[in-house]
């Protein structure tokens, strides 16, 4: 399925927010997800990912 991927088209196979999270390899905690520019909790990471979809992911990263 094409979506859009932190403003770049991105091919996944994954059908839910929780599984290209899990494809990408970012990490659980730490991680903040929208959909179409609407925020989507950790508890619903189920979410449906339709065809076009434009999703953001912010991953935490420490250090100074």
């Amino acid at each position: 399925m094409h979506i859009t991927l932190n403003g770049s088209p991105y091919e996944t196979n994954a059908t839910t927010l929780a599984e290209l999270i899990t494809e990408l390899g970012a990490p659980e905690d730490g991680t903040a997800a929208a959909i179409n520019a609407r925020v989507v909790p950790k508890s619903g990471w189920h979410t449906a990912l339709e065809p076009g979809a434009t999703v953001d992911l912010l991953t935490a990263v420490q250090g100074g």
